[in-house]
């Protein structure tokens, strides 16, 4: 049985479900003309598969798998668990979660069940089974999609009392966890296993979301992370007992703070992940999102949800403006994606979704806008056919995320409210995107000789082995460049004694005495030794150089003279300290001279205001170039005398993208 995905999947999440079978092969006809060949079925159909606690009833679904199988679709079959069916939630009231308030939900809406739940294990698993041992032998199964976009927490006394049994194998002993939580602060110390109880609104919470004891909490983060990733792991390993080729997956949520995706992928045979962009989103920070997507496994990820028109639950849900989401779709592309799926196929007619955008709107007819850019899409697809499958990105610069810091930042409580940890690593992920420099994220435990140049911002939390991880890196020769709120805590959030940045401090070369919080209102300015000055705002570390050279110092306040921005030789390699936020001018000149030590370069090899990207196959290069301004742009010299994959023209010299513009060229090596 051959279940390789050999063509780029086009197509996204099908309900024939909530339609008449007339319906149905109206649908055939219309995605027949825009060129789709997948679809992603069965996503929450849970209740209709299992109508009562001993019946299963799969002739519908029966239908559904033969006719996209007549129609030769490559399938993701879903397993449906994403929303438990009402039977299930009335006999056994326990399967809802508690949330963060103490209040048990009854049934309703979706991830709606409690992971801890032995009835939800026990009958998401069999379904997971019984679907993959109906359907597993068929070829055109390509993919099984577990649950759907995991998240969410629970409280209830099932989570409180496999907390517990977590912790003892984390802990050991009583006395290790009041030592890692610090249980003296407040008189907190446990004496029974019985003592400990959940970290929520009714115990450890603070009136601002935050927490009394973030070790606690911290650890509650792991575990319930831990709880759902135990979750697809039974759903995985009873679907692999009937079908040991199709790769099995969940869609991920891009940098969804509640679940330790690094952690997760290691249990995934292929990343995938839903990304819906708000109207005022950057390109460049969606950019980051894919390229983390790509980093949790190094590898080509698959994009399981986008959608082709317009979104129905942010505060404001704009169109797409036309070219929007083809270019959209190729940055995907560009970043590491090997697919292309909508969420949805066909617009629902009720419930909270039914103004979600789909290629079939409301009107049922093919004759929109919207679908006349899914078609084009599509033909475009099909022509590339295998040629980028497999292709990797090739990057010198590693920027460090880990949901660990995630948690522990924006639990801490100080210095300021603002400082908030994807919005940090945007801040200087954006200064490489800006450029065209390849970037991977990575986690801490990555092999970090692999990369030039690391950045490593608000390294609040250094776990066991990454400070000695990052010393070796820099001792043979590579640049590490950390910031503001780094080296501060250990995994349990307890402060590193000795002075700042604790286990980095020596290879950083300074010692922070203070942090200053400044307002919104409020900054500061750093004067660079060369004369430049740049503006600096959030945070101010006042610091002591031991062995570092000072780069910039501040030019007010009480600390005016102090370092603001460092360098220190260190082995073969260099480490960069950034005290404070530098506003971009300040940001783009430091990084400047760090990246031309580093010996980084753009892709392009000058500058250029379009997005390039390139994937790499083991003899050609792919070069793809994106236009998201708002005026054309001349493409960069590497491009001329170049052929356009999707179009087929040879570029010239006066060759332009216009605003959501995109052209792909292929270089022999």
């Amino acid at each position: 049985m051959e279940k390789k995905i050999n063509r780029i999947l086009y197509g996204g999440d099908y309900n024939p479900n909530q339609w008449s079978r007339e319906i149905w092969q109206e649908d055939m006809r219309i995605f027949r003309d825009a060129h789709i060949n997948s679809a992603t079925i069965n996503v929450f159909s849970w209740a209709k598969l299992q109508p009562s606690e001993e019946t299963y009833d799969f002739s519908e679904l029966d239908e559904i798998v033969e006719m996209l199988s007549r129609e030769n679709y490559d399938i993701v079959l879903a397993t449906s668990t994403g929303a438990v069916p009402a039977w299930m939630a009335k006999k056994y009231p326990e399967v809802e979660r508690t949330d963060y308030e103490g209040r048990h939900h009854k049934f309703g809406q979706r991830h709606n069940a409690c992971p801890n739940s032995p009835v939800f294990q026990k009958y998401s698993a069999a379904l997971a089974g019984k679907l993959a041992e109906r359907y597993g032998s068929n070829p055109h199964i390509k993919c099984w999609h577990i649950n759907n976009e995991y998240g969410g927490e629970c409280y209830c006394e099932n989570c409180e009392k496999a907390f517990r049994i977590w912790l003892r194998k984390k802990y050991g002993t009583l006395e290790a966890v009041n030592q890692a939580w610090n249980t003296e602060f407040w008189g907190h110390t446990f004496y029974d296993w019985e003592e400990i109880v959940v970290p929520n609104d009714l115990s450890e919470g603070l009136w601002d979301g935050r927490t009394a004891f973030a070790g606690i909490s911290i650890d509650y983060k792991r575990f319930n992370s831990d709880s759902m990733l135990e979750n697809y792991k039974l759903e995985r390993d009873a679907i692999r007992r009937y079908d040991r080729e199709a790769v099995i997956t969940t869609n991920l949520m891009g940098t969804y703070k509640g679940l330790d995706y690094f952690k997760w992928a290691k249990e995934m045979d292929v990343i995938s992940w839903d990304n819906y962009p708000a109207y005022d989103t950057q390109p460049g920070f969606t950019a980051m999102q894919h390229d983390l997507m790509r980093g949790l496994k190094d590898a080509p990820f698959m994009l399981m949800e986008q959608t082709p028109s317009q979104q129905n639950w942010q505060k404001y849900n704009s169109l797409k403006r036309p070219g929007q989401m083809r270019a959209q779709s190729y940055q995907t592309i560009a970043h590491g994606a090997d697919t292309i799926q909508f969420f949805q196929l066909r617009r629902s007619v009720g419930a909270c979704e039914k103004f979600h955008g789909a290629v079939i709107s409301h009107a049922g007819t093919e004759n929109t806008r919207v679908f006349r850019e899914v078609q084009q899409l599509g033909s475009e697809l099909e022509n590339l056919g295998d040629t980028l499958l497999g292709s990797r990105i090739q990057a010198e610069v590693g920027i460090v995320f880990d949901w660990d810091n995630y948690w522990a930042l924006e639990y801490t409580s100080g210095p300021s409210v603002d400082l908030t940890y994807v919005n940090q690593i945007y801040t200087y992920y954006k200064y490489f995107y800006d450029r065209n420099i390849p970037v991977s994220m990575i986690p801490f435990d990555a092999d970090f000789r692999k990369y030039k140049l690391i950045v490593a911002p608000v390294l609040y939390m250094v776990k066991e082995g990454m400070a000695e991880a990052l010393e070796q890196f820099v001792k043979e020769g590579g640049i590490l460049v950390i910031t503001y709120m780094s080296g501060i805590v250990n995994q349990s959030d307890n402060v590193y004694t000795g002075g700042y940045p604790g286990p980095l401090r020596k290879m950083a070369g300074v010692w922070v005495e203070e942090i200053d919080a400044l307002a919104p209102e409020q900054s500061n300015s750093v004067a660079f030794e060369d004369g430049t000055t740049a503006g600096c705002n959030l945070v101010c570390d006042l610091m002591h150089l031991e062995g570092a050279k000072s780069l910039g110092k501040y030019a007010e306040d009480f600390y005016a003279g102090m370092p603001a921005v460092t360098e220190n030789s260190y082995g073969n390699g260099m480490v960069y300290y950034i005290g404070t936020c530098l506003e971009e001018k300040g940001k783009d000149k430091l990084f400047a001279d760090i990246c031309k030590k580093a010996q980084v370069k753009e892709l392009a090899g000058e500058g250029s205001d379009l997005e390039i990207t390139c994937r790499e196959t083991e003899s050609h290069r792919f070069y793809f170039a994106l236009n998201f301004g708002k005026k054309e742009r001349k493409l960069p010299k590497l491009f001329r005398g170049q052929k356009d994959l999707l179009t087929g023209s040879v570029l010239t010299e006066n060759a332009v993208l216009r605003k959501f513009g995109v052209c792909i060229v292929q270089i022999e090596k």
